[in-house]
Parts: structure tokens; sequence; C-alpha cells
């Protein structure tokens, strides 16, 4: 029996409420630049899984923050450049800074569907909850704000523990926390590729909840 449930973040227990394409082609629309949706949002398919990991060496909050907004920052660039490599801003900083704020804002994500339903489930049942994020140091505010935080004994970030998926050491500060071996502990993400690759390396049972209409299956799943 399990005793402790991990879970991804995004595209897991939350979701951009506009693609990420509709979002970076309606800030370029206000400085200037038209871009489809629909192409920003391939070419961000293809550019962010060819990111390194966003892990940096033990820093100041300040330092990491820093590094974590240059990290985007080139994700940014070179999506603009796969989508059209002619495009030029006029001040891609401030482009760059509107996008920031956009997905800072806990307004523009929501709970994917079932998702609080699902959390209180598991913990009634005595389950032991945890995050187990690639996200950067904007995830706590984004979840408190969606009112899911309370349900979590821990939120593992690259930002504050220095490692990130698919190194399977990632889960050792949560199952620790949890009181949990891998054996005992199940993780719940949406990409196999890097969720499931870590979890499988962990020694944890890995569940794929991308295909589901809703979180609430996850009960049932567990059982």
């Amino acid at each position: 029996m399990a005793r402790a449930v991990l879970f991804d973040a995004a595209g897991t227990l939350i979701e951009t409420r506009s693609s990420v394409g509709e979002a970076y082609s309606a800030i370029a629309r206000k400085h200037g630049v038209e871009l489809p949706a629909w192409r920003l949002q391939d070419a961000f398919r293809r550019v962010f899984p060819a990111m390194p990991p966003m892990c940096f060496e033990r820093d100041t909050r300040a330092q990491i923050e820093a590094q974590e907004r240059a990290w985007w920052q080139e994700t940014v660039r070179r999506t603009l450049l796969a989508t059209d490599s002619t495009v030029r801003f006029t001040d891609f900083g401030a482009y760059f800074e509107g996008l920031w704020r956009h997905f800072a804002a806990p307004a523009n994500w929501q709970l994917r569907p079932g998702t609080t339903e699902a959390l209180r489930s598991l913990t009634d049942a005595g389950l032991g909850l945890g995050i187990v994020s690639n996200f950067d140091l904007r995830l706590p505010e984004i979840i408190e704000s969606l009112e899911i935080k309370q349900f979590f004994e821990c939120t593992i970030l690259p930002g504050t523990h220095h490692r990130a998926k698919p190194d399977p050491r990632v889960f050792d500060p949560a199952l620790a926390t949890l009181g949990a071996s891998a054996s005992e502990a199940v993780y719940v993400g949406d990409q196999p590729a890097v969720d499931g690759t870590a979890a499988s390396a962990a020694g944890l049972e890995f569940i794929d909840v991308g295909p589901l209409d809703s979180l609430t299956r996850l009960t049932e799943i567990l059982r």
C-alpha cells in the first residue's frame, strides 16, 4: 500500500488559463510584433524540452531567482527564434518582463479538473502528500492562491533543493519529510519521458495523469 503520493505541478495539478503560445502572442502584440499563437506554441513545445535543467549551484535566494529569470529569458529568446528568426523587438527586455509577470500571476493559472477533490480524498485516506516539480520559485505563491498548498507537507523545487528531474535524487527530501520509502510512494505526473523516468529510477511507481479528464480518478487508480 502507498503511504505517500508525490505530485508534479504544471500540467498535473495546475495549468495555464490560456496556452503559452496565446500568452506569448498577445503580449508580443502589445509591443508591436505579430506572431501567430499556434506557431509560438509549436516552437515552445520543441524548445522547452531541449533546455538544460533549471538547476543552479547553491546560492542565495535572490541569486537563484535571478538565474531562473535568465533561464526563462533564454527559453523565450529561443522560442522566438524557432518561430520566426527575422522578428525583432524594440525592447525585448520589456517583452520578457511582461511574460514573467503574466506567468507569475496566480489569476493566469487554474486547477486541473478534480484537483481539490482528489487531494482532499487522498488526505482523508491518511496519505502524505508532497510536490516534486521542476517549476521555479514562483510556484508556492501560485498554489497558495489556488488554495491547494495546505494539502502538501513539502514542496521540492530546483531553486530550493538544487536538483531537477530526471535526476532520481529529487525525491529524497520529499520521502524523508513524509517518512516513506520509495517502494511506499507513488509519483503522479503528466510527462512519462521526464516524470516517469525519474520516478522509475528512484523506485517509485509512476501514474500518468495526462490522459485523465479529472484527477478524481486518482483515488480509484490508487486502489
